[in-house]
């Protein structure tokens, strides 16, 4: 339905992007960014971190202070939304309660004056595709939120634009429902190959959706990478936090040897990748995913090892969440595998944990 153009020029592009509200405090701080021909890109981040502000820049709510946006290489300043021919996915809906969904859904083709017969067949075509092929006579107030939500994707595509604009489309939905939309939305992602620009602060909805990630902080993108590089390879300490879950010790650099440097920290020191530790007696973060943590390890591939107490057990089906005290902190997190041979493990138990210098980088001190 929707053919990505045969070009590798970037579809969007932002150009020292700065956006202001009280001419002091900048929301969004000298962005340059190409988002590519059909791609899912998310921007994810705290309240207040810039995300949606950039988006709603694009689609024409809100205008750059300074620099410049272009849109399929044509410069969009002071463009106004509706000629953008730029869809938009919004967390309440915003149907039209009045109208059919087929009403709905045919209106933006009504307003482009298309003939009849194609509204028709364009309609019934994203119904079947959202698969609410037999809703076409029901109003929003009939439908539950997942089914509103999809009648919302639906009206966005309806008209085949280029470019789809997503702000925060499954907040309102609950836990299941919102992981099934997630697989629905990446689906029909996949298949029409429309590029998507996509605003959330649920690390786990980027993670699953996304082709790249553009992390935003204080206005700045933090980094901007695919979710797994994102994931295994955080470049600053608040990337690596905001991410999944992450076990930080602090420590100060005592020597660097290319790619690795030694940290001494509460209890010892530590082998780590020197990511961005700054030099040789700076503070810096070291950053350790829970699952990469192994209980009691045995051998030289281990040469970071600790003594520690386990403080709490969460079973979680899959995996047993273990909370140690150790290298200073009570807040050291293990992900256990959950399997018998774990079975010995108990709170108030002392306990060695272990991990690979790979497994572990030194970042900046937060």
């Amino acid at each position: 339905m929707i053919a990505a153009a045969g070009t590798n020029a970037p579809i969007v592009r932002f150009i020292a992007v700065e956006k202001t509200y009280d001419g002091e405090t900048l929301v969004v701080k000298s962005l340059s960014l190409d988002v590519r021909r059909g791609e899912f890109l998310t921007l994810l981040g705290p309240s207040g971190s810039g995300k949606t502000t950039t988006l709603m820049m694009v689609a024409g709510f809100e205008a750059p202070t300074r620099g410049d946006i272009l849109l399929e290489g044509r410069s969009i300043k002071g463009l106004p939304p509706h000629k953008r021919g730029i869809g938009m996915v919004f967390q309440d809906y915003a149907l039209f309660p009045h109208m059919t969904v087929r009403e709905n859904l045919a209106f933006p083709l009504e307003v482009r004056k298309l003939p009849r017969a194609e509204i028709r067949e364009r309609v019934e075509r994203v119904l079947d595709m959202v698969q609410l092929g037999g809703f076409a006579k029901r109003r929003p107030g009939q439908l539950s939120g997942g089914q509103k939500q999809r009648i919302a994707l639906a009206r966005a595509l309806v008209f085949e634009p280029a470019l789809v604009l997503m702000d925060e489309p499954l907040g309102a939905l609950d836990r299941q429902l919102r992981e099934a939309m997630q697989y629905e939305i990446k689906h029909i992602h996949d298949s029409l190959g429309v590029t998507v620009i996509y605003v959330t602060h649920d690390q786990g909805e980027a993670l699953t959706l996304s082709d790249r990630i553009a992390v935003f902080d204080k206005g700045i993108i933090q980094q901007l990478a695919t979710p797994d590089e994102l994931y295994e390879r955080p470049e600053n300490a608040f990337v690596a936090q905001f991410i999944g879950e992450n076990n930080r010790l602090h420590g100060r650099v005592r020597a660097i040897d290319g790619d690795v440097c030694t940290v001494d920290i509460d209890g010892g020191t530590v082998r780590a990748l020197a990511v961005n530790p700054g030099g040789i007696g700076s503070a810096t973060t070291l950053s350790l995913r829970p699952e990469r943590v192994v209980l009691n390890p045995q051998g030289p591939a281990m040469p970071n090892q600790f003594d520690g107490i386990v403080r709490e057990l969460i079973y979680l089906g899959d995996h047993i969440r273990t909370r140690i005290a150790v290298c200073g902190r009570d807040d050291f997190v293990v992900k256990v595998p959950n399997a018998p041979d774990h079975a010995s493990i108990g709170v108030g138990k002392p306990v060695r944990v272990g991990w690979r210098p790979e497994d572990c980088r030194a970042l900046d001190e937060v």
